[in-house]
């Protein structure tokens, strides 16, 4: 036991290694979980950038600032990186720092793993960046990658699918470490049902993570293989089918849609009660929701598809999924509400973010049901209605969540309080810049503005002005936030135990009998 040990928290013989050498070779999960959460905001800001640069092209119409084959390809790398770079990594950080914690567990199950599965990341990410120097220029194929213009790309779209790869790599190897922490290191008197909401939204989120990331593996190999080895998986002119790759690719980017939104509803799921100084309303309705959530994201892939010629009872099949998957996330938004209903609630940070995610999500939402009509959506189909929806979903959904989860758990990671008169700023202007920048993207979409254009007609100009400027004001509010936590990591009012007045120990509290273990001392291995 004692081997096994030592091997688990990285000391060989007493031997610590420091500086650079310690976070390379760490295999603590706090210190994992930190590297996480750095990388995920360096590729925020990296993301960011990139979509400064869309808006400043389309802050009027004609041309202005780059080439039309730039623009997509800005396009592209800001989609991947958000989404594989930013938003997962986050809360994979959130995870290595919080589970064990949460189940009163000394580490993760594979520490020297969980060191792996986080240093591929800085390499697939320089992998997607670096594809924008090689000759032709990264991927301009849009996030999707739809064959034929991904067959007929330059190297860049090569550098696409190997930093894909090596993100799936580590994906899977975390979700194989989240799922076998979670079921095997448990403290005694800790079941299932009595664990913290975030754990339960992890294990199911690491199931889905297992069953998709092949997929896109699959799609994207057979993409490489189409480019470079003679196959025709999606190739018409050697029998092949290009709608295929938009069925495997979609049966992945559906479920991917909800690894991003649980973990975000498990951070809600935390802060909202500890401010509401009440336990979660529903609890075992809660854990059902984000089962059910999980297991029809199977089913619904096709609502992407509704204009590629699938069969009218097909589009209606998938038009009564879709609409399904609201009941569930429904039933969750109504246990939010009604943990807050007649709470004893106060307004830091962390809450303010919690409450700005439940209006904005449920109106990504909404927006969802309108593009599930299949009649509406072939209108709305690749107009700025669609990038509207989405990014209520993911900004709203995700950012504001591990905004949300960042302000509430820093002071148990510093030990020190941030300023909150800050923090409340950035919440602000981080809600009114969204708002100026995504809100008018749906009338853009509803008057028949294509999405991936860098010019467009005179009739969208005003929107598209109002959007770029919200778009600039959102990109620089997101430095306060840097400022905040450096601030708070260099110093700052001490945190005590219960940093959030007698709201802190509600997050080790679930509606059962306390079990026979109290988590404050570190578990016995017997």
């Amino acid at each position: 036991m004692e081997a096994v040990h030592a091997g688990a928290h990285g000391h060989d013989h007493g031997h610590h290694p420091t500086g650079l050498m310690r976070w390379i070779t760490t295999t603590n999960h706090k210190d994992i979980g930190t590297m996480y959460l750095w990388f995920s905001f360096t590729m925020f800001m990296v993301g960011g950038a990139m979509a400064m640069v869309i808006r400043a092209e389309l802050f009027e119409p004609g041309l202005q600032i780059v080439s039309p084959e730039f623009f997509n390809q800005m396009i592209t790398l800001h989609a991947l990186i958000m989404v594989f770079g930013a938003i997962m990594p986050a809360f994979v950080g959130f995870a290595n720092w919080m589970i064990p914690l949460q189940i009163g567990a000394s580490d993760m199950a594979f520490a020297r793993m969980n060191n792996w599965s986080f240093w591929i990341l800085p390499v697939a990410g320089s992998m997607l960046i670096l594809s924008l120097f090689v000759p032709g220029g990264a991927a301009g194929t849009g996030w999707t990658m739809y064959p034929p213009l991904s067959i007929q790309m330059g190297m860049g779209m090569d550098f696409a699918i190997f930093g894909l790869h090596l993100l799936g790599m580590s994906s899977i190897m975390g979700s194989i470490n989240i799922i076998t922490t979670i079921l095997n290191l448990r403290a005694p008197g800790m079941s299932l049902m009595r664990m913290p909401l975030f754990c339960w939204t992890w294990l199911i989120t690491a199931y889905l993570l297992l069953a998709v990331m092949p997929v896109l593996a699959g799609a994207i190999t057979m993409l490489l293989t189409d480019r470079h080895f003679g196959t025709s998986f999606f190739n018409a002119a050697g029998g092949g089918d290009p709608v295929m790759f938009q069925h495997i690719f979609w049966f992945f980017g559906h479920p991917e849609v909800y690894i991003i939104a649980l973990p975000a509803f498990g951070v809600i799921s935390q802060v909202i009660p500890a401010f509401s100084r009440k336990h979660i309303f529903g609890y075992a309705s809660m854990v059902y929701a984000i089962a059910a959530i999980a297991l029809i994201s199977f089913f619904v892939w096709a609502h992407h598809m509704f204009t590629t010629g699938i069969p009218l009872t097909g589009q209606l099949y998938f038009m009564y999924a879709t609409m399904l998957i609201a009941v569930p996330t429904g039933v969750k938004v109504f246990n939010w509400t009604a943990t807050m209903w007649k709470g004893a609630l106060s307004f830091e940070t962390p809450m303010l973010f919690a409450i700005g995610f439940l209006f904005l999500f449920t109106l990504g939402g909404f927006s969802g049901l309108v593009c599930a009509i299949t009649a509406i959506d072939i209108q709305l189909q690749d107009t700025y209605y669609v990038v509207a929806h989405f990014h209520y979903v993911m900004v709203a959904g995700a950012l504001f969540s591990a905004y949300a989860g960042a302000y509430y758990w820093l002071p148990k990671w510093t030990g020190h309080m941030y300023n909150e008169t800050l923090g409340k700023l950035h919440f602000w202007l981080t809600l009114i810049f969204f708002n100026m920048t995504f809100f008018v993207q749906h009338f853009l979409g509803l008057a028949g503005m294509p999405r991936r254009v860098p010019d467009y007609a005179l009739q969208f100009a005003e929107f598209n002005k109002i959007s770029s400027i919200g778009s600039f004001g959102l990109g620089i509010s997101q430095l306060l936030f840097l400022y905040i936590v450096i601030k708070t990591i260099k110093g700052g009012p001490k945190a005590g135990d219960k940093p959030w007045d007698g709201a802190e120990g509600l997050e080790w509290t679930v509606p059962s009998p306390a079990p026979h273990h109290t988590f404050e001392d570190p578990p016995v291995i017997k």
